[in-house]
């Protein structure tokens, strides 16, 4: 009876708790162990220091008010504007209902979407430049059902879609793919394992952030024509802090959409989110499995080519360079730069270890090759010397009877007087 009691004790003491949660009342209920251990929350605040910041005695800076002052202006604007956009709480099952209306009805023609899709793209100018640009290059727009999304085809100078995807998700795959294009016309769709490893990381940073600044802003001018469907997706998505950087920039000056200060926002938020952690490691995986190496051999010519790779970078169809101004910055802004993910910064510190050691291991190769090489011509040279001595002595035997000993060791011999120019002098000036 004792011993049952101390088990059970002992059971109900190494149980681990379970906790029941849902995400906004869309997602379904799971059930899982976190821990037997209780939460701490850091509740307590510091009131001495708080005390010692906000005191009567503090100078405050006239300049760090303005900007704090302007910074909420820009803060309070978009809360308003952000209102506009808020979802119920049971969109997900209306969303469900919607699509499951759709089944059984007969497909939607490969010529209407397409349609349908230039006529979205009509009423944002960014989106449209893009488009006009492709056609103009020779892409066309074609439907298939052999990719997920959206996929543009360089080789085949095509881009594909997939009928079955929602119209807002098309629209911004679309535009994805068009931007595609546009980088690479513009020359900076260079593969990124093409550079040295620590540029590699920031170039394919670059490029990917533009993407998204590309479906940003074309969502944007989306909603200024009525369209609010785009930015609500915009606002609830996985994008939704890059949409408030451009939506608090836009919403303070429109000029900013020309001038790329609210392009300049986006890429900057994209550094400073989790994004680059999923994308290094997938780059850096790739580099893994790479074992041709990279075409710019020296890491001052990979920089060089970054730098104007991330100028060209920021070229839109209308309107400033967004990147031309800060591309040296960038090149040496950590915020930028750092691989801050450890095993990331594990991965591609083998890497460049490894590349190193194979660069001069065949370093070695190379200067032991030289001087076999050179030996080989020195004994080849000394071999020819020998024969044509023997030769010269064969055609004129009396010339080597006469000499001496010493003579014959001397013959090869070259004396050269250093003093007799300075003697001579000497016995002129005597």
């Amino acid at each position: 009876m004792g011993n049952s009691t101390k088990n059970t004790i002992k059971q109900k003491q190494t149980r681990a708790c379970r906790v029941a949660y849902s995400l906004n009342n869309a997602q379904p209920v799971e059930c899982t162990i976190i821990s037997d251990q209780p939460f701490f929350y850091m509740d307590d605040v510091n009131e001495f220091e708080e005390e010692g910041f906000l005191c009567d005695e503090f100078e405050v800076n006239p300049a760090l008010e303005a900007e704090m002052a302007e910074l909420r202006q820009k803060i309070e604007s978009y809360d308003r504007f952000s209102l506009e956009f808020s979802q119920p709480r049971d969109k997900a099952i209306q969303d469900f209902i919607t699509q499951t209306s759709h089944l059984g009805q007969d497909d939607i023609e490969a010529n209407e979407i397409i349609a349908e899709q230039r006529t979205i793209l009509s009423n944002s100018r960014y989106a449209e430049e893009l488009l006009v640009f492709a056609e103009n290059n020779g892409v066309s727009l074609k439907i298939s059902n052999h990719v997920d999304g959206v996929f543009y085809d360089r080789d085949g100078s095509q881009i594909l879609i997939n009928a079955n995807i929602e119209k807002v998700k098309c629209t911004f795959g679309l535009i994805h793919a068009l931007r595609m294009h546009w980088q690479h016309r513009q020359g900076t769709l260079v593969h990124p394992l093409s550079f040295h490893p620590d540029h590699a990381i920031l170039v394919n940073r670059a490029q990917i952030a533009d993407l998204c600044i590309a479906v940003i802003r074309s969502a944007w001018e989306l909603k200024l024509s009525d369209s609010k469907e785009f930015w609500a997706e915009i606002e609830h998505s996985d994008m939704a802090d890059l949409g408030r950087a451009f939506a608090r920039e836009a919403l303070s000056d429109f000029r900013t959409l020309n001038s790329g200060k609210a392009s300049a926002a986006v890429f900057e938020t994209w550094f400073l989110s989790e994004r680059p952690a999923y994308h290094d490691k997938i780059l850096i995986q790739k580099m893994l499995s790479d074992y041709k190496g990279y075409a710019f051999d020296h890491a001052e010519t990979s920089k060089l080519v970054s730098i104007d790779l991330i100028c060209q970078l920021g070229e839109q169809p209308f309107g400033k360079n967004y990147l031309a101004a800060y591309a040296q910055m960038i090149l040496n802004d950590p915020i930028f730069t750092d691989v801050r993910d450890r095993s990331n910064a594990n991965f591609l510190w083998f890497i460049k270890f490894e590349r190193s050691f194979a660069e001069v291991e065949q370093e070695l190769q190379t200067s032991e090759a030289d001087q076999k090489r050179d030996v080989h011509h020195a004994f080849f040279n000394n071999d020819q010397q020998d024969d044509k001595t023997a030769q010269r002595s064969e055609t004129n035997p009396a010339s080597g009877q006469n000499l001496s000993e010493d003579t014959r060791h001397d013959i090869n011999v070259i004396k050269i007087d250093f003093a007799a120019h300075q003697s001579e002098q000497s016995e002129h000036k005597s």
